[in-house]
C-alpha cells in the first residue's frame, strides 16, 4: 500500500473532508501510476479521485464505533517517527 495513505478512522477531531481527499487523491495516482494526468485523462482521474472520496466518505459513515479510546494525529506522528528511528538504526546497524 502506499505509504502516504493514512488512517482515517476513529480520530479526535474527526477527520476532515481535505484529509479524506489527500487520501482518495494518492490512492488514484498509486493505481494509475500518474503524479498529474494528462490533458486527455484530467477528467477521468478526476472523476475518480471523486469516487474514492465517495467511497471512503461512506466506509467512514458506516464502520461501528471501536471500542477503545480515540487516536491523536499528534500521537500517530509520534509512533510514525519512533519507527522510522528504529528502522534508521536497524539499517545503520546492517552497514557497520
Amino acid at each position: 500500500m502506499c505509504r502516504n495513505i493514512r488512517p482515517l478512522f476513529h480520530f479526535e477531531p474527526p477527520t476532515t473532508e481535505d484529509e479524506v481527499r489527500a487520501a482518495a487523491l494518492q490512492y488514484v495516482r498509486k493505481v494509475s501510476g500518474m503524479n498529474a494526468p494528462s490533458v486527455a485523462n484530467s477528467e477521468a482521474f478526476g472523476a475518480a479521485v471523486d469516487a474514492v472520496a465517495d467511497a471512503t466518505r461512506a466506509l467512514l459513515g458506516q464502520l461501528a464505533p471501536p471500542r477503545g479510546p480515540a487516536r491523536t494525529r499528534e500521537a500517530e506522528r509520534a509512533k510514525a517517527k519512533a519507527r522510522g528511528q528504529a528502522r534508521d538504526a536497524r539499517v545503520r546497524a546492517k552497514e557497520a
